[in-house]
């Protein structure tokens, strides 16, 4: 795979402007409309800290595992877990989105369909397993499907912009969108932004995706700054002008917000349209989108546990390559079965779900700690140049404000995501 196809794998694996969307409901209560933006650049700035020195690294050592094969030993094991099940945790928060968006396109032109927890974990059940199936049937089609997943973003994003902001009767407010700050936490406000930067964190917060291709490239040391920091700096720009546009259609913020057992983006279409075919329409540009995300993280987390090698259970079993079809089945396998369980808790407790699913944020936050703060520790001298190397102090301060930012940002994420804190909030 060439440099503008690992770019586009990069941009199509997170997805930002869908994940934003999957994230939208709980967004809402940090401050509201005009909150979202602000933390979204606050967590872009956190990211290109994380993004230039992950790029770093990358750059020296190439390597499916990413982060894990940086160190060795001790952190090297600890490194690779951390981000593994932190990728697992990210694909079953991504899954749940198309298996929501189904669901919500089924219930527009069923009124008095009462949507319940089993019918989007079917959904998740079918979509998981069927984006498996492609990935070892079809792994050759992959990078090509992720240049049709660029299109519906770049093209479906557009569609989307300009339907909302030219279908609704009336607006909402500049100052709805950009200053009229809503708190709905309880938490202080200072405490709700930074909690907040999270849902800015899980539309963007997967620099190293790139990183866990390397043995699919034919240079991988070179071209790793600008694969990641093309996907930080695209994910921004297209979550962000989505998010604006999205504000602008919205005419009751409490039915959007208290949209329990729907998709609240399918709230902010109808509101902006008033027509069920156009919310019908622009889901289906989302499901389209997000799907090909699954398939682009499906794919990757496969060889992450592929790449890890005797630090897993059955090693042996799961190094195993299919030459034919060049694809570690049974590594996507087991990925696609944890990712199954895992979705099935919110059949049981949703708060438990939503909690697990976002510590892909802080898990993998925590791998790209321990693989930074050694290089730091060792005088950035235990590992070898690349071909991108920060020079002199810019390496110390670009790696060390990294360090600080993810321990700052990993204490507020695991703040409750409401005040008081009740048992129901925390299980």
């Amino acid at each position: 795979m060439d440099h503008q196809t690992r770019i586009v794998d990069s941009d199509t694996v997170i997805s930002s402007s869908e994940s934003f969307a999957g994230s939208l409901q709980i967004s809402l209560l940090n401050g509201g409309p005009p909150g979202i933006p602000y933390e979204y650049i606050v967590a872009c700035v956190y990211y290109t800290f994380i993004g230039f020195s992950i790029s770093e690294l990358a750059s020296s050592r190439p390597s499916s595992g990413g982060p894990d094969h940086v160190m060795e030993g001790f952190w090297d094991f600890f490194t690779g877990s951390l981000n593994f099940f932190g990728w697992i945790f990210d694909l079953a928060s991504i899954a749940t989105i198309p298996a929501n968006v189904l669901v919500q396109m089924y219930a527009i032109f069923h009124p008095d369909f009462i949507i319940e927890a089993w019918h989007w974990y079917t959904a998740l059940v079918c979509i998981i397993w069927f984006v498996t199936a492609f990935v070892i049937v079809c792994n050759g089609a992959i990078p090509y499907l992720q240049h049709v997943g660029l299109f519906l973003i770049l093209v479906g994003g557009l569609i989307t912009i300009i339907v909302v902001t030219s279908m609704p009767n009336q607006h909402a407010s500049n100052a709805f969108v950009w200053t009229e700050f809503t708190n709905l936490t309880g938490w202080g406000n200072g405490v709700a932004f930074l909690t907040g930067v999270l849902n800015g964190a899980f539309a963007i917060g997967t620099p190293d995706s790139v990183t866990h291709m390397a043995e699919e490239l034919s240079n991988p040391s070179h071209d790793r700054l600008r694969q990641i920091m093309a996907q930080v700096r695209l994910g921004f720009i297209t979550a962000f002008v989505f998010g604006i546009a999205i504000f602008y259609g919205i005419n009751d913020l409490d039915a959007v917000i208290g949209s329990t057992g729907s998709f609240a983006l399918g709230q902010i279409y109808s509101q902006a349209t008033g027509s069920r075919a156009a919310t019908f329409g622009l889901l289906l540009i989302v499901l389209l989108s997000i799907m090909i995300c699954v398939i682009g993280t499906v794919t990757m987390v496969g060889r992450l546990w592929w790449t890890l090698d005797n630090a897993t259970p059955f090693a042996r079993f799961f190094s195993i390559i299919d030459e034919k079809r060049s694809c570690p089945i049974r590594a996507t396998i087991l990925c696609s079965v944890l990712t199954t369980g895992f979705g099935a808790i919110q059949l049981g407790s949703k708060t438990a779900f939503t909690v697990l699913v976002s510590s892909f944020i802080t898990s993998t936050t925590a791998s790209y700690l321990l693989a930074i703060l050694p290089n730091i520790l060792t005088r950035r001298s235990n590992v070898p140049r690349g071909p991108f190397w920060m020079p002199g102090a810019i390496g110390y301060i670009v790696n060390t404000s990294a360090c600080i930012l993810i321990v700052f940002f990993n204490i507020f994420l695991c703040f409750p995501f409401a005040y008081p804190v009740t048992v129901s909030l925390m299980n």
